[in-house]
């Protein structure tokens, strides 16, 4: 290469400092009680929200050129269960691939060495809301059926891997202006181990399903029990099994869907089903006294969606014995959701999870400290380098073999959207085309919603 003359040369070499700077220093800020200390090309943080896994900022990445989210890992190496925790985490959101799973875009640590490695900073898609500020909006049949569309096809990516969820519900599912959805969070997530003692200590309690609250183990399609728990939230505008304690929540269930039949019963260890028998009797409810029509949209003339549909696939969906439970797949062939049914979106190769010992793993905080440090070094020395610019679209939505097909990808000119009661209020005006859905090619970018959000002064709740 030769040296380019005069003022051009000098600028393009400023330029390049710059750049490397930019990647390799931190600066520090205070975030409520805690202290962000991140990669200069991050700037404008500001918190948007917190939990027992983290504190989340959303912040504008200037080599993307574009927002995202950076969660910080609450002290990631206190004891043993919190150290494999984030170790779970990090290599289960390395390995998924999917438009409905929330992607990580970068991962790095201030720490120089292993022996001061003490925080893990994940920085992720940024989103618009997340699902419990779309319950309180009146959905019409497009926007609910989609939705639940999205969820499913997350979770059917998921289970092809053989990892079960276990913690879906509203505040870890997250929306943008276009009516895209995505999973995040997978602190809790967990691969399905056949044969191993699962746990029930793992959901929110109002979603937690009848197998978990009752200790028998579970499979892939207590996260079908989940998304039901949502619809039926998104169609009543509040929470369908709001149990005050463990013990309440059963009732609450059988309350509303009858104690369920001796069969399930016999299935149950001695002493939860001495308990169970010894509980009042109820008959139940239809789901027609449940969820009347009243409660549903009107009918969809342009897609014959229907509250009866709707209806149907609470019904199946909201199903004690998990034996005689929808699964996935027959969820997305039902006619409330199979109008959106596209196989880039519901067959994509399954994630790769590249410890096949996830759950079965058993370190000293010392030992996870070196295997999440190597998995950190990792990412810094190779992500890095595609983030700046190599393959663009593989930091976003697809994976390889998905490349041919071009999904819609954020504006870098798109400033942070958050949004107020009555910018959520004009969501209700935009609708779905269902052709579009179908007939997506690799030339075609359209969005399937117009982006009506603007930005408020409220803070995004994640």
């Amino acid at each position: 290469l030769y040296p380019l003359p005069g003022l051009f040369s000098h600028c393009l070499f400023l330029g390049v400092v710059d750049h490397y700077f930019r990647e390799k220093e931190f600066y520090s800020l205070d975030v409520g009680d805690s202290t962000f200390t991140v990669l200069k090309r991050y700037q404008n943080l500001r918190p948007i929200g917190s939990g027992a896994q983290g504190i989340v900022c959303s912040a504008y990445d200037h080599n993307l050129e574009r927002n995202v989210a950076i969660k910080k890992l609450s002290r990631p190496f206190q004891n043993q269960t919190h150290a494999k925790r984030a170790y779970r985490e990090l290599v289960l959101m390395k390995c998924v691939n999917h438009k409905n799973i929330i992607g990580l875009l970068n991962v790095f640590t201030p720490q120089k060495t292993q022996e001061e490695f003490q925080d893990v900073y994940l920085v992720m898609e940024l989103m618009d809301a997340n699902l419990c500020q779309v319950i309180q909006m009146e959905l019409d049949h497009e926007r609910l059926s989609y939705l639940l569309y999205q969820m499913l096809c997350g979770i059917k990516h998921l289970h092809a891997a053989g990892i079960i969820h276990r913690d879906l519900k509203p505040s870890n599912i997250v929306v943008k202006s276009d009516c895209t959805l995505k999973i995040l969070d997978f602190g809790l997530a967990r691969t399905a181990a056949t044969g191993l003692l699962m746990t029930p200590y793992v959901v929110t309690r109002y979603y937690r399903a009848p197998e978990v609250i009752l200790g028998m183990g579970y499979q892939a399609n207590v996260d079908i029990w989940a998304v039901g728990c949502i619809l039926a939230e998104m169609v009543r505008h509040k929470i369908l099994f709001p149990g005050r304690d463990y013990i309440d929540q059963w009732n609450k269930v059988i309350e509303q869907l009858g104690t369920p039949s001796q069969e399930f019963l016999m299935k149950l260890n001695q002493s939860v089903r001495t308990y169970v028998e010894n509980r009042p009797r109820y008959a139940g409810y239809s789901f027609e006294k449940l969820f009347p029509d009243v409660l549903f949209p009107a009918d969809s003339e342009h897609n014959k969606l229907k509250a009866s549909q709707a209806r149907d696939l609470l019904s199946k969906m909201l199903v004690i014995d998990a034996s005689k439970r929808i699964s996935v797949d027959e969820a997305l062939q039902h006619a409330y959701i199979n109008v959106w049914y596209d196989p880039i979106e519901v067959e994509a190769p399954p994630p790769l999870i590249t410890d096949k010992q996830l759950d079965e793993r058993e370190h000293t905080v010392e030992e996870w400290k070196e295997l999440i440090y190597k998995e950190v070094d990792w990412e810094e020395r190779t992500k890095n380098g595609l983030i700046r610019g190599q393959h663009f679209y593989q930091t976003f939505h697809v994976s390889d073999q998905q490349a041919g097909i071009l999904l819609p990808l954020m504006d870098p000119k798109d400033r942070m959207q958050t949004f107020d009661e009555k910018v959520l209020l004009k969501l209700v005006n935009v609708l779905p085309k269902t052709e579009q859905v179908r007939g997506r090619t690799a030339k075609s970018q359209t969005p399937l919603f117009k982006s009506v959000f603007s930005s408020s002064n409220n803070p995004l709740i994640f």
